[in-house]
């Protein structure tokens, strides 16, 4: 029996599947529908490489932006889980520096790691963030190789759940497994991945995407300083009756990096007013007081921009506490209240005034829940893409059937907390 064969057999075994419970939750068909992806993938592999030694499934999951919409990038506070959607490979060492990746859906990839140093036409590409990973663990002195892996995802580009930190952070436990023992520790990981998607891949995110898909489960960030403040937190929300449910409108935010740039270049413009490199060291009282003189230095919208983030930032706080409380309607409050700073404030509901599937989605959502302990509100980036809502169960089939017969079939994910983040099982 080939390698390939004994793992397939062990995918069985009453330990994996206590795993893959643990990775994916509990919901009927989930053991089915993971053990085909596993299986899919080993053949997949096997079909490429017809590999002879050690080949590990790694997987990386997707995150909920729960609380604290744009404000990891300019040091604040944020809410957040790792879901149960994962980018997910099965990948072998190799004896060289190429990188060789074959993705579902996507042209197979080909990366010398023998040149270390930004691309510039590689910027926007997979390429980048495979590069950038490993420049950086380089620098910080792990070990780097060439790999080959076959690799399928359920965290869809423009899912507003965070498909490229998933694959960044999936990418550095690939290498972090195979050549340094899987001995990162997760805040580490994220920051490894964030400097990939920042300078090799060109686009100015926060470090929020990349830390919920590390740490895994629910946890709280406070960004202000460099080493990142990560607290995890416990709260059911199905044992209160509540499902987390994201609805992808249609939109895709591959075309959408300007404005997504423009934000945090937008409060910075105004912390900088202030003598400060970001708005989470700048007082809020002080901003206020100084407002009026501020109109006319920078963009109103830049200004309003600002709003947010300072209301948004104690917003983090006041969700926290809530949880830690258990008070359920206190926390749903404050997400209502979150996403309308969002839609009024941040302005990252929609780009085009022609496409506003983003505020259709909000307003229905909106008009099924209200009076009725629901909440909703945009889902991470913005511009396009998904709304995040807290779904009372006995709403819940009316809420996918209205929001399927509008933004399309399949377009709600209903969500679980996963537990663990980046994750290697070894299947021999």
């Amino acid at each position: 029996m080939n390698q390939y064969a004994t793992m397939i057999r062990n995918l069985k075994s009453p330990e994996v599947m206590e795993r893959l419970m643990h990775l994916y939750g509990r919901r009927d068909g989930m053991l089915v529908e993971q053990t085909g992806r596993y299986i899919g993938l080993l053949k997949r592999h096997e079909e490429l490489f017809h590999e002879n030694r050690e080949v590990l499934m790694i997987s990386a999951p997707g995150r909920t932006e729960i609380g604290g919409n744009h404000t990891d990038h300019n040091r604040g506070r944020v809410l957040a889980a790792a879901i149960n959607l994962d980018t997910l490979s099965a990948v072998s060492a190799r004896d060289d520096m190429m990188v060789e990746i074959h993705s579902d859906g996507y042209p197979a990839i080909k990366v010398d790691l023998g040149s270390l140093d930004v691309v510039e036409k590689e910027k926007g590409k997979t390429h980048a963030l495979v590069r950038g990973v490993a420049a950086r663990m380089a620098e910080l002195g792990y070990k780097i190789g060439g790999f080959n892996a076959a690799v399928t995802s359920n965290v869809m580009s423009g899912s507003g759940l965070s498909s490229s930190a998933a694959f960044e952070v999936m990418t550095c436990a690939i290498f972090d497994a195979l050549y340094n023992g899987f001995t990162i520790d997760y805040k580490t990981r994220a920051k490894i991945s964030q400097y990939a998607e920042n300078v090799y891949f060109g686009k100015p995110s926060g470090l929020l995407d990349q830390m919920a898909s590390s740490a895994g489960g629910l946890v709280t960030v406070d960004f202000k300083h460099d080493d990142p403040d990560v607290r995890p937190m416990h709260f059911d929300f199905a044992k209160y009756g509540y499902s987390l449910v994201v609805v992808a409108t249609g939109g895709n935010h591959a075309d959408l990096t300007d404005d997504y740039a423009a934000i945090p270049a937008e409060m910075k413009k105004v912390a900088a007013l202030f003598n400060e490199p970001y708005l989470r060291r700048v007082r809020p009282e002080e901003f206020y007081q100084a407002l009026p003189t501020l109109r006319g230095k920078v963009s109103d919208r830049a200004l309003l921009r600002a709003m947010h983030f300072f209301e948004e930032d104690e917003r983090v706080v006041r969700q926290v506490a809530a949880l830690d409380r258990n008070d359920l309607f206190a926390f749903l409050w404050e997400i209502i209240c979150s996403g309308r700073s969002s839609y009024m404030y941040l302005q990252n509901v929609y780009a085009n005034p022609k496409d506003q599937s983003l505020s259709l989605a909000l307003a229905m959502a909106e008009h099924m829940m209200l009076d009725k302990d629901g909440a909703w509100r945009v889902h991470g980036g913005g511009f396009a893409g998904t709304t995040l809502n807290f779904v009372p169960d006995k709403l819940l089939n009316q809420f996918i059937e209205t929001m399927e017969g509008t933004f399309g079939e399949h377009c709600c994910n209903v969500l679980d907390i996963r537990p663990e983040g980046a994750a290697v099982l070894r299947l021999e």
